[in-house]
This record gives C-alpha cells, structure tokens and sequence, in this order.
C-alpha cells in the first residue's frame, strides 16, 4: 500500500538539541552529586522526561526521592533547558531539512510530527518551523513515552490516516521500535541505522525523497 503521510521525529532528525538536553540533566545531577555522562545521556534519546530522571537516579545513593521531590526536579531540569532553547535561531535548521520538508509536501504527503517533548511547539516555533508540519503530536497529549507507540498513533489520528500508511522518521532505536509497534513503516537516520531494525536506512535526511516518491 502506497504511504500517505511521514511522521518525523523532531530532536536528532529535524533539529539538535541533545547539548542542551545534556547541559540541563549534568546541572541537575551535578547539584545532587550523581555521576552523570554522555554515555548515560544517550539514553535518555527519545525518552520522556519522568523516565529520564529514574536513569539517571539509577546512580543515586541517598534515601530514595519522593514523587513530589522527583517533579519538582524534573520540573527545575526542563527550565533550565527552556532558557538554553531560547538561544535557538532558524538558522539551527538546515536548508537541507527545510527544502526536504517542502518537497515532501508538494509532492502530496501529510506532515507530523512525532515528539514524546512537551517543549516541541516552543522548539518549531524557535527555528520558524511551525507551518512545515500539517498536525503536532507531542508530549502534551500523550501518556506514555517511546518505545510505546503512542506519539505517532496519535499523529497519524490527527493526520486522518491509517497507521500502516504512514512512515516514521527516527534517530533512536526506541522510536524506530515505536514505529515497527505502531505498524508504521520506519526510516532510520543517524544512531538508528544501526539498530538494523527499520525498513529504510537514510544516509542524509534528504534520502528520503527516494522513498517518498
């Protein structure tokens, strides 16, 4: 059956914000004296804010955290990162992600998008990439997180389209097994690629075009 609409996920493939995720989680950790590195931050790749900081309090080894206490961390966390997402321009989107997005759509395919981030409008609006995308599925209207393929249900939903019409763009191994969950097709660029799992393996982002033809 021929693909109808793509659902993108945004950090890694549409812009880069792993450093300030990083910056954010290493103040945090840092203030609670936890051992915290980019090992463990690559972990954190498209999972929700709640199950990062569990992960990263693996290596805490006070008297455990009540929930109260593990919100408000998390909520100080996603501050501290908001004011590091103010310094992002529309120059931190490549012409080759914007002339890519257009074709697609000129070529008749629905757009999404597909982020377990409660900060993904702010983000697209930060780079002036807000109409690239016909419908948002992201954090606020979501319960569970990636590798539960909850995120691009939703967006192929609010796409009007079938599951198994939709193809999804991921960076992480938990998005592209979200995808296979959710009976999309998957492409998968970057660190994905090699998971071996998706159906498409990109080179550039603008592979894409050989698949969406």
């Amino acid at each position: 059956m021929a693909l109808k609409a793509v659902i993108f996920d945004l950090d890694g493939v549409i812009v880069f914000t792993d450093k300030f995720h990083y910056q954010a989680w290493k103040k945090m950790a840092d203030r609670l004296d936890i051992y915290f590195d980019e090992t463990i931050n690559n972990r954190l790749r498209g999972v929700s804010r709640m199950d990062s900081l569990d992960i990263i309090l693996e290596r805490y080894d006070k008297e455990p955290l009540s929930l109260a206490k593990k919100e408000e961390l998390a909520s100080q966390k996603n501050d501290e990162y908001r004011e590091l997402l103010k310094t992002m321009t529309p120059d931190d989107v490549s012409d080759e992600v914007r002339e890519t997005l257009a074709e697609i759509r000129k070529r008749g395919y629905k757009i999404a998008l597909g982020s377990s981030s409660r900060n993904a409008k702010f983000i697209l609006e930060r780079v002036a990439l807000t109409d690239a995308f016909d419908e948002i599925s992201d954090g606020t209207n979501i319960s569970k997180s990636k590798p539960d393929p909850e995120v691009f249900l939703k967006g192929a939903e609010f796409l009007g389209e079938k599951p198994e019409d939709c193809l999804v763009v991921e960076d992480a191994e938990a998005g592209i097994d979200a995808g296979i969950a959710g009976g999309m097709k998957t492409a998968a660029i970057g660190e994905a690629v090699g998971c071996g799992k998706a159906d498409y393996a990109l080179d550039t982002f603008q592979d894409l075009l050989k698949i969406l033809v």
